[in-house]
């Protein structure tokens, strides 16, 4: 059974947002990992990223722990 993907709902729109504007992000997953880059797309299930080098990662939305937008600063 495929998921609503719910376009109206504050967090779909926050990544959409993160996608359009190629803002680098930082993606902590629930078992501690840390991914930088930027994010390139979602579905109802998972999101995907792409580090300095290009390199592309799907993971799970489940798996996540959140999704901090990276300043120039850090």
């Amino acid at each position: 059974m495929l998921t609503e993907f719910d376009t109206t709902l504050p967090s779909i729109k926050q990544v959409q947002n993160l996608i359009k504007q190629t803002t680098p992000v930082e993606l902590k997953l629930l078992t501690g990992d840390v991914i930088t880059g930027k994010l390139l797309w979602q579905d109802p299930q998972c999101i995907s990223i792409a580090d300095e080098n290009s390199q592309q990662t799907t993971i799970w939305k489940h798996a996540l722990a959140y999704i901090k937008p990276k300043t120039s600063q850090e």
